[in-house]
């Protein structure tokens, strides 16, 4: 399956707004088009969104405003201005130069999927093995393959994976619809966890590894991710439990030198306060909603690139 790609002059992504009741792909041919895509989540993943970005500089052909505007969609991950960035520094060269930047960079995420799912399980020591994940890092959040769910499908490709326990992930519910979607197409046992749930399961033993992406890595090692990882983290150190993050070498920021100084969005009260639509608080009630949290590298036993293996 690939998320994301360049057909006959447009992008063509999978809506991830619609999954897992329906599988639409949109033909986008603007930057309006994508922008909207992008903060909708019809597109998102660290990787995809470095794509995205790099395949949208194509479109806005050489106007400086929509590129910024693409760059600025979304504030916590880096890859999507990262992507737009590769992608610009060829505008010099004519459309032809940026669109071939936009494809390279496509195809070198699709070679760090797989080489990040190899190296990982080769990290991982032990058979049968019991995996918990937040969020969606397959091949919805990359191109292909995925990031820590390419480690799953690696280890299960293997035969070595015993089970995925995946959070569901509130407020949008990315592991229960996403997640357990991929798992399900890739024949990968698995059963759905509530969010508040993981730190116990954790702490009863059920685990035998915390698998998470990142959105972002600070230089330090802190790592940005969907708002959930912290608590994990906290939980697999009492437990001791490895807490392993996977992402590739673009989503580590040397321009951000902390956790601290990394933007977290505040996605706004409606994804709080109802539930696909429905809503499920009284009328009028405000809500925090923080997209992502920090994890700090003293929590972190990995962080799995496409070329090495960091020990923060």
């Amino acid at each position: 399956m690939r998320t994301i790609d360049w057909v006959d002059g447009a992008i063509e992504l999978i809506d991830q707004t619609l999954l897992p009741d329906t599988c639409v792909t949109l033909r986008l041919h603007t930057v309006d088009e994508l922008v909207d895509a992008i903060r909708r989540l019809a597109v998102r993943g660290a990787p995809a969104l470095g794509v995205a970005g790099a395949l949208g500089v194509v479109l806005a052909d050489g106007d400086p405003e929509l590129i910024a505007r693409l760059r600025a969609a979304r504030p916590t991950a880096v890859n999507l201005a990262w992507g737009v960035d590769r992608a610009a520094a060829r505008l010099g060269e004519g459309r032809d130069a940026v669109l071939a930047a936009a494809l390279r960079l496509r195809d070198d995420d699709i070679a760090a999927c797989r080489a990040m799912g190899e190296r990982g399980a080769d990290l991982l020591e032990g058979d049968r093995l019991r995996i918990m994940t937040v969020c969606n890092t397959g091949a919805l959040a990359a191109v292909e393959r995925g990031t820590a769910l390419g480690v799953v499908r690696t280890l299960h490709e293997r035969g070595r994976l015993a089970e995925v326990l995946a959070l569901e992930t509130r407020p949008l519910l990315q592991g229960a619809r996403l997640t357990t979607w991929e798992l399900a197409r890739m024949g990968a046992p698995h059963r759905l966890v509530a969010d508040s749930a993981g730190p116990y399961l954790l702490a009863r033993g059920e685990v035998d590894a915390v698998l998470i992406g990142a959105d972002r890595i600070a230089a330090n090692g802190d790592t940005a991710n969907k708002i959930g990882s912290y608590a994990l983290a906290l939980g697999a150190e009492r437990a001791g439990v490895p807490f392993v993050v996977v992402a590739p070498e673009s989503t580590i920021d040397p321009g951000t030198p902390t956790g601290g100084h990394i933007e977290i969005e505040d996605r706004g009260a409606d994804e709080i306060v109802t539930v696909r639509g429905v809503r499920v608080a009284p009328e009028g009630t405000d809500a925090l909603n923080p997209a992502f949290d920090v994890t700090p590298r003293d929590l972190i036993t990995a962080i799995v690139t496409e070329s090495r293996v960091i020990r923060p």
